[in-house]
């Protein structure tokens, strides 16, 4: 698990990013996508799949993640 700071980037898109791996990636799909709740699976620009507990879409913000897969 790892805590992630989501944020919307210059184009409006989700960013994703990890401090302790210095990595930032963009979400291109997330398990679900409405204002009330958003999160679950989401697909990172690099191909990975991590897990975000459904929450109010709201941003900045910082959750725990779970990368999966591995």
């Amino acid at each position: 698990m790892a805590k992630v700071m989501l944020r919307y980037d210059s184009t409006g898109a989700i960013s994703f990013y990890v401090a302790k791996k210095d990595m930032e990636e963009t979400i291109v799909k997330s398990e679900f996508d409405s204002e009330e709740r958003w999160g679950g699976e989401v697909k990172l620009s690099n191909g990975e799949t991590w897990y975000i507990e459904p929450c109010v879409k709201k941003f900045p913000s910082e959750v725990v993640a779970k990368r999966l897969g591995e």
